[in-house]
């Protein structure tokens, strides 16, 4: 059980890893990342709910691997993707 609780432990600390990489490097102005725990949405994916700037809402949603499947913004002002990013994701 030990085994199982620090893969746990290492898959929840990736998946924030990544969500904070994809945000910092595709997004301008990104100042204070807020994450909650993962949860599994219905549909069965990880999704992480935080907030940038301290105020500026959204959900990602992760692939099996922890790669970013969708990022729903849920602030009018959430800040803007970064110019090279806009046509293709940014590596992250």
């Amino acid at each position: 059980m030990d085994s199982d609780n620090k893969n746990y432990n290492k898959t929840i600390a990736d998946a924030k890893s990544n969500v904070q990489s994809y945000l910092e490097k595709n997004y301008e102005n990104i100042e204070k990342i807020e994450l909650s725990d993962p949860y599994q949405a219905p549909m069965g994916s990880m999704t992480i709910d935080g907030t940038v700037n301290n105020d500026k809402s959204f959900s990602v949603s992760l692939n099996k691997d922890l790669t970013i499947a969708s990022l729903a913004i849920q602030s009018d002002d959430f800040p803007e993707e970064k110019d090279g990013c806009k046509e293709k994701t940014c590596d992250y």
